[in-house]
């Protein structure tokens, strides 16, 4: 099989490292990488060839490879250059670019997404969000550390004592739980919170306050995230956001439900509430944002708070990001083309879950 790894347009990452590629040619593949697809993220050309790769043109990548990879996908002029029966691995995001997967049943490849890969014991190797969120809980905390006027840790010097900052965490799913765990390694005091009642014992293991709101709608078949909530449930969980942000001096919201719209946690009023000098970052600003001011892309003031609304932060982490992509695209590559493109099980859970192409059987 010929696999060509594409340079993403806007984005430090790579969708294969040369550990990868590796792998790819000691089974026999032949790969093809796009002139410095990697060097962005530290993996430079001469890498890939010690890899036993090819440093090939876009334009021939797409002409001739029978299963390309990227992280975002190609433009569709790009797409109707692959070859006919092609395999494009991808992070397509259906559920929000509806259009684009609609569009991508008329055409002659086999387009699969990443991002819906099924939340299953046998998929975690592959579960890219879980990856990417990692890394965004992660660097939240260190980029709030960077924006915040003073210490995470408490600080005990001849000159007076400094407490330790506030910090509450809005949503415990993967990202939320490395914020709660890298906030605590730098010595804040952390609440969090989450619709799920489940995540309290993980939140509570990371030495994080576990702030309940009762009457929460859970639903074990959402796969682990967060499910809608009632009105009235709504209410009472804006309330007692509002009351626990105004006391702390950093939030890093979390909370995204597939296929919406990012609920609204933090109003206006909660901000116009929060102490100077405070920071908030946004998670899910680019599917609207958990908080009322938050400006998709951007960092922003608003009456002297530090806005931030990010929802890239993997791609400010582009070597370590790549790496964990490059190993989940793997595990999935092995487990779903163990037989080839034209063995392809169809009926298998994962491969019905990401396919994005035209009804097979």
């Amino acid at each position: 099989m010929i696999i060509g790894i594409l340079k993403e347009k806007g984005d430090a990452r790579v969708s294969m490292t040369p550990e990868t590629v590796s792998k790819l040619t000691g089974s026999g593949h032949e790969v093809k990488v796009e002139a410095s697809a990697g060097t962005a993220a530290s993996y430079i050309d001469s890498a890939y060839t010690d890899a036993g790769a090819a440093v090939a043109s876009r334009e021939s990548i797409l002409s001739q490879s029978d299963l390309i990879t990227t992280i975002s996908p190609p433009d569709e002029t790009e797409i109707n250059a692959m070859k006919a029966g092609a395999v494009l691995l991808s992070l397509f995001n259906p559920l929000i670019e509806k259009d684009r997967a609609e569009k991508l049943k008329g055409t002659r490849i086999l387009p699969f997404s990443l991002d819906r890969i099924p939340r299953t014991t046998i998929a975690q190797a592959m579960d890219v969000l879980s990856s990417m969120a990692s890394l965004a809980g992660y660097k939240a905390v260190v980029l709030a550390a960077d924006l915040l006027p003073g210490y995470f840790p408490m600080m005990m010097t001849a000159a007076g004592t400094i407490p330790p900052a506030r910090v509450l965490i809005l949503g415990a799913g993967v990202a939320g739980l490395q914020a709660i765990a890298t906030a605590k390694r730098l010595g804040a005091t952390v609440e969090a919170f989450d619709v799920r009642a489940a995540a309290r014992e993980e939140v509570e293991s990371l030495g994080a306050k576990f702030v309940e709101v009762e009457g929460a709608r859970d639903d074990k078949s959402a796969g682990g995230y967060a499910v809608e909530q009632t009105e009235e449930y709504q209410k009472k969980q804006k309330e007692l956001i509002h009351e626990r942000a105004s006391r702390s001096h950093v939030i890093i919201s979390t909370a995204n439900i597939p296929g919406r719209k990012a609920p609204l946690l933090i109003e206006q009023r909660t901000v116009d509430a929060m102490m100077p000098g405070s920071v908030i970052v946004d998670l899910a600003a680019a599917s609207g944002g958990n908080c009322a001011v938050t400006e998709n892309g951007k960092i922003i003031q608003y009456n002297g708070i530090t806005v931030v609304g990010k929802s890239d932060l993997p791609s400010e982490m582009p070597r370590d990001a790549s790496k964990l992509y490059s190993n989940n695209l793997f595990n999935f590559f092995k487990y779903v083309f163990k037989d080839g493109i034209e063995g392809l099980d169809f009926s298998n859970e994962i491969v019905a879950s990401t396919y994005l192409g035209a009804p097979r059987q």
